[in-house]
C-alpha cells in the first residue's frame, strides 16, 4: 500500500487552500477553545459560526472580544461586531481576522447539529477516561505477582555431614606418611652432596675451535679428491676454414 506523501511545495499548498471544497474551508476556519470551554466540552478547537462570542489574541486588535457577525469561506476571514475602522473618505468598514488569531470564549448552540457534534466529541475520550482508571489497579497487583513469580527459588544447600574418626587411626596415617617421605629426601641429600663434593678437573683439555684456515684447507683437500676420481672428458676443437686470397682479389 502507498501512502500520500505530504505536501512540502509552497505552490501546492496554496493552490490546495484556493481549491479547497467548502466542506474543507469550513474545517479550516476553526479557532481554539478558551480553557473553561475546552474543560467542559473535552475539546480544543471548533469551526467558528456567526453568533459565537470571541477574543482576539494577536494582531493590532489584540485583546478585543465581540460576536461573530459574518464569515468569508472564500478568502478564509471573519468579522467582528464592533471591530471597524475609518476609510480615507470617511466610511467605516468591518475589519477581517484570521481565525488563527482567534479564541472562541462562548458557544453558539443553537443549532442541534452543533450540539451533537460536542457531544460527540466527548464520548471517546469518556470511555478511555474509564478504562484507564480501571487498569491501573490491575496493573499494580499484576506487577506485584509477576515480581514474586521472577525471583528464583532459593535452593537448600544440604550441611555435609562430617564423620567422626578415631584419634588413633588418624595418629598411624600421619606416620606411615612421614616414613615413606623420608627415603626420598635422603636420595636427593646424596645427590647433592656427591655433586658438591665432585670439583672439576683443572687439566681437563678443552675442545679446541676450529679456524677458518683449517676449514678452507679442508675444502680444498676434498675437491682435490673428487676431480681425481671423476674422469676428465676430451673436447673436440674445430678449426675455421680461411678463404685464399687471389690475385684478384688483392688488386
Amino acid at each position: 500500500m502507498q501512502t500520500a506523501r505530504p505536501l512540502t511545495k509552497p505552490t501546492k499548498q496554496r493552490k490546495m487552500l484556493y481549491q479547497a471544497p467548502d466542506h474543507v474551508r469550513h474545517k479550516l476556519l476553526a479557532a481554539h477553545l478558551s480553557p473553561e470551554l475546552r474543560a467542559a466540552h473535552i475539546a480544543r478547537s471548533i469551526p467558528v459560526r456567526s453568533g459565537d462570542t470571541i477574543r482576539v489574541m494577536r494582531g493590532d486588535h489584540k485583546g478585543f472580544e465581540g460576536k461573530v457577525t459574518r464569515i468569508d469561506l472564500k478568502k478564509y476571514r471573519i468579522y467582528v461586531e464592533g471591530l471597524t475602522r475609518e476609510k480615507v473618505d470617511g466610511t467605516t468598514i468591518f475589519v477581517p481576522v484570521h481565525p488563527s488569531k482567534l479564541m472562541i470564549t462562548r458557544l453558539n448552540l443553537d443549532d442541534k447539529w452543533r450540539k451533537r457534534i460536542m457531544e460527540r466529541k466527548q464520548k471517546p475520550q469518556k470511555k478511555t477516561r474509564k478504562t484507564t482508571e480501571k487498569l491501573k489497579p490491575e496493573r499494580v497487583e499484576e506487577t506485584a505477582e509477576t515480581a514474586e513469580l521472577k525471583q528464583p527459588p532459593v535452593k537448600e544447600v544440604p550441611e555435609k555431614v562430617v564423620e567422626e574418626v578415631p584419634e588413633e587411626k588418624v595418629v598411624e596415617e600421619i606416620a606411615e606418611k612421614v616414613v615413606e617421605e623420608v627415603p626420598e629426601e635422603k636420595a636427593v641429600e646424596k645427590k647433592v652432596t656427591s655433586a658438591i663434593e665432585k670439583p672439576p678437573k683443572k687439566g681437563a683439555a678443552k675442545p679446541k675451535k676450529k679456524t677458518k684456515k683449517a676449514a678452507a684447507a679442508k675444502k680444498e683437500v676434498q675437491a682435490a679428491e673428487k676431480a681425481e676420481k671423476e674422469p676428465k672428458v676430451q673436447r673436440k676443437t674445430t678449426k675455421r676454414k680461411r678463404t685464399k686470397k687471389t690475385k684478384e682479389g688483392e688488386g
